[in-house]
Parts: C-alpha cells; sequence; structure tokens
C-alpha cells in the first residue's frame, strides 16, 4: 500500500506565491491592448465620422451661404452681436472652433461612452473576460489598462476633430487671426494655444461620462446598455441643466459648466468657469472609477 500523500510544508505557497517569471505588472501591456483596439471596426468607425465632419460642414456652409444667413456678410444676431457661427468661415481657427462647438453638446460624447463603456463588457460578452483574469490578470491591471487606453482613444478623437477642421478650413477659409465671439480678434500665433485649451477642458469635462460609462461597464455583459447608459445619463444632466427652476443646484451639474471653454476665447483669459467645471467633473469621475474598482474586484467573473 503507498504512502499518504504528505501536504507541502508550511510557508511553500508563500515564500513561491508566483511561477517563475511572472509579473503582474508586465501582463496585458497598454500597447498590446491599444492595438486590441484600434483594430475593432468601431474604433475605425468612429474616426471617420469625427475627420468627416468637418467637411459636411464646409458643403453645408457653401451651400447654405454664410452661416450668418446673408451671402454678403452682415452683422448677423443683432447686427453688432458675434458668436460662433457667425464667424465660422472667417479663418481656419473659427471653422475648428465652431466644428468643436456643434459638437461638443453630443457628438464628442459618443466617442467617451463607447471607448469607456465598450472596455470590461465587450471582454464579457465575447465570454473571454474569465480567460483573461486566469492568464493570470490581476483584475486591478486589467481595468487600468483598459481605461488608460479608452481615455488614450477619447482624448485621440476629439484632437482629431480640431486637427482635420484647421486643415480643412486652411484650405477653404485660409489662416488667419480668430475673430473672437465678443468682439476682436486672437492673432494667428494665439490661436493654436487657445485651442488646445478648449479641447483639454472638453476632455476634463467628458470625464464624467468616461466614469459612467466604464463603470457600467463592469456591471454588465451588455456592451450597448454600458455606451447607451452613460449617454442616457449624460443627457438627463442636460436636461436638469435646462431646468432654471433648480437655481443654484445647477452649479453641481458637470453639465452647467461644458461650454465654459468659451471663456478661453477671450481677448483675456477668464479661468473661473473653467476652473470650477474641471474641478466638478474631476470629482464626479474620479467616485465613478473607484466605484468600477471596488465593485470589479469584488465580483464573481461568469462571462
Amino acid at each position: 500500500m503507498s504512502a499518504p500523500v504528505q501536504p507541502p510544508e508550511a510557508g511553500v505557497e508563500a515564500e513561491h506565491p508566483e511561477a517563475a517569471g511572472y509579473r503582474a505588472g508586465r501582463t496585458l501591456p497598454l500597447r498590446v491592448e491599444a492595438m486590441r483596439q484600434l483594430r475593432r471596426r468601431r474604433t475605425l468607425l468612429m474616426g471617420g465620422i469625427l475627420a468627416a465632419l468637418p467637411f459636411i460642414l464646409i458643403v453645408a456652409f457653401a451651400i447654405g451661404g454664410t452661416p450668418d444667413g446673408e451671402d454678403g456678410g452682415g452683422g448677423g444676431r443683432g447686427g453688432s452681436r458675434i458668436n460662433l457661427m457667425d464667424v465660422a468661415t472667417e479663418s481656419a481657427a473659427n471653422f475648428a472652433a465652431t466644428s468643436l462647438f456643434v459638437s461638443a453638446g453630443f457628438l464628442l460624447v459618443v466617442p467617451v461612452a463607447l471607448f469607456c463603456g465598450d472596455t470590461v463588457a465587450s471582454e464579457a460578452s465575447w465570454s473571454s473576460l474569465r480567460y483573461l483574469l486566469a492568464a493570470p490578470v490581476p483584475r486591478t491591471r486589467l481595468l487600468w489598462s483598459k481605461l488608460v487606453v479608452a481615455l488614450g482613444f477619447s482624448l485621440a478623437a476629439m484632437v482629431l476633430l480640431p486637427v482635420v477642421a484647421l486643415a480643412a478650413g486652411t484650405a477653404a477659409y485660409g489662416w488667419g487671426p480668430l475673430k473672437l465671439p465678443t468682439g476682436g480678434a486672437l492673432a494667428a500665433g494665439d490661436t493654436i494655444p487657445r485651442l488646445a485649451l478648449v479641447v483639454a477642458f472638453i476632455f476634463v469635462s467628458q470625464l464624467v461620462t468616461a466614469g459612467l460609462a466604464f463603470w457600467l461597464s463592469t456591471k454588465t455583459d451588455a456592451p450597448l446598455g454600458a455606451v447607451g447608459g452613460a449617454v442616457g445619463l449624460t443627457i438627463v444632466g442636460n436636461v436638469l441643466d435646462a431646468v432654471t427652476a433648480l437655481g443654484s443646484w445647477r452649479d453641481f451639474l458637470p453639465a452647467h459648466w461644458q461650454f465654459a471653454w468659451a471663456d478661453a476665447l477671450q481677448p483675456e483669459l477668464e479661468w473661473g468657469g473653467m476652473i470650477k467645471g474641471a474641478a466638478i467633473s474631476v470629482t464626479y469621475a474620479l467616485v465613478l472609477f473607484a466605484l468600477a474598482f471596488r465593485g470589479f474586484s469584488r465580483k464573481d467573473i461568469v462571462s
């Protein structure tokens, strides 16, 4: 009769908890995750839509005349009051600012919700999530890699739009100073830093949508549910901000500050609104990201 199998000596597992050569921090590298996401059709489709928008606007302006509705110019709304749409064709910088203005409220919300909401939920829908964790990829490392790549693609989407708009606007309307909505103009050399500041603020303001989408992605196996839920809640925030009866309570809504970047298009740069909006957005986003990491660390993965 064979001798009974002796249990392993105490302390062996503690001394050698990992396989030789295994490093948790090297699993699922960012470049690998980035290439996976870059090759997906939804990434290419979203990039194509954002790149096409400036050309669609150019065609619309060519068909409809100047944006103020008077082919020879004119004062626009009220004669002396200038807004972004009235001066959209004055220069490439004005055209890029107008492209951001018409897309910041909704169109730029979609890629953020898509990239952040389709992260974990898509792996679950493909039944590949448990295999990633069994590789083994630590849960925190998995979420961290996917979140960083998703935010990177979201930022790239927001940079793509004004870059294409500047190139297309230069060809269509020429390069020149940025005519300000409040009157006057910024020198051509100052337009790029101001537009970069606008893009940076729009990205920060969309962190709330990113947090919602990412948190929902850890809660559901349906990517469309996470993406649609984030977009829907963002729309609800915009609707609540339109309810003037809420008074000062609207100041705590991220949507209330989403167009504070207009302060960057002033002769004297004003930071107050952008700082308040950024602080509120970052606070909401950090809470939502923390909830995502906490919930996913305790979740039973069955798909």
